[in-house]
């Protein structure tokens, strides 16, 4: 007795003991979930235990880093690129496809228009047809865009670039025509060239909306570019006399708001930076 290993000392105990050795070898999950739990309630943790909690470790690592990646909002392996391709798509909206509709039509209304000479009456009918529908796109689109959210920054750039090459192409024909006077052509391109551009110097602090007397002019000078297009006479040739010189008017006028409106917006938006930046230094 007096030769009996350390490892007997224990009596039935170390008996035990050295069986449950050999279960938890054959029952390792087992094993790792009485350790974990042993270690949760405060029990002397043994060599399995240990074992268990550095399995669990693991197994709890890896399946808390997709859910920490998961839970940062990083988007999937190709997100950027997926994003990118819907960003695309969404330029070939209906919206757009009017407003490319409306730049395809100048070349072609100018061809009608000048078409024998310029002053044949079926002609002349059939480039105010394409001056129409050119005129009712631009609303459609714009309604479009508005209503199902299809703004996007080829809209914001396209639009009013297919409304003065068709405008303008109109205006310059009917001057080279003699049908109406070139500071007529020259005010009211003059307005919407340096309103366009203006557009583009105030871009970076923001978008100038179109006013209620913006569309009205648009109006008025698609009414009345559209009664001098078509070869009319009497009272109606001296009624749209009348209607271009309102045009001209709104014309002036709203150019003169929209510079306001500029003016405006640039101050907002260098005070904005400025306070951004004494902040970002502070």
């Amino acid at each position: 007795m007096t030769g009996a290993p350390a490892s007997a000392a224990g009596g039935p105990s170390g008996a035990r003991r050295a069986a449950a050795g050999p279960a938890s070898g054959k029952a390792p999950g087992a094993a790792m979930g009485r350790g974990a739990a042993r270690s949760a309630e405060g029990g002397a943790p043994g060599a399995a235990p240990v074992a268990g909690g550095g399995g669990a470790a693991a197994g709890d690592g890896s399946e808390s880093a997709v859910t920490d990646a998961q839970d940062d909002g990083k988007p999937p392996r190709g997100g950027k690129l997926a994003a990118a391709a819907v960003n695309q798509a969404s330029v070939w909206n209906v919206a757009n496809l009017l407003t490319m509709l409306r730049l395809i039509l100048v070349p072609a209304f100018v061809a009608l228009m000048l078409a024998d000479g310029g002053y044949d009456p079926v002609w002349r009918s059939l480039a105010w047809a394409a001056f129409a529908i050119a005129m009712i796109t631009d609303l459609f689109d714009g309604h479009l865009a508005r209503t199902y959210n299809l703004v996007t920054d080829f809209g914001k750039i396209a639009d009013p670039i297919a409304d003065k090459a068709i405008m303008g192409a109109a205006l310059i024909c009917l001057s080279l025509l003699g049908d109406l006077p070139w500071w007529v052509t020259g005010v009211i391109l003059g307005r919407e060239l340096g309103i366009t551009l203006l557009r583009f110097v105030v871009i970076r602090y923001g978008v100038i909306p179109a006013s209620r007397g913006g569309k009205l002019k648009t109006l008025t000078q698609g009414v009345a570019v559209g009664m001098y297009v078509l070869a009319l006479t009497g009272w109606l040739a001296t009624l749209r006399f009348w209607v271009m010189a309102a045009a001209v008017v709104l014309t002036v006028l709203t150019g003169l708001d929209y510079v306001k409106q500029a003016i405006v917006l640039r101050r907002r938006g260098i005070a904005e930076r400025k306070a951004a930046l004494e902040e970002k230094e502070a």
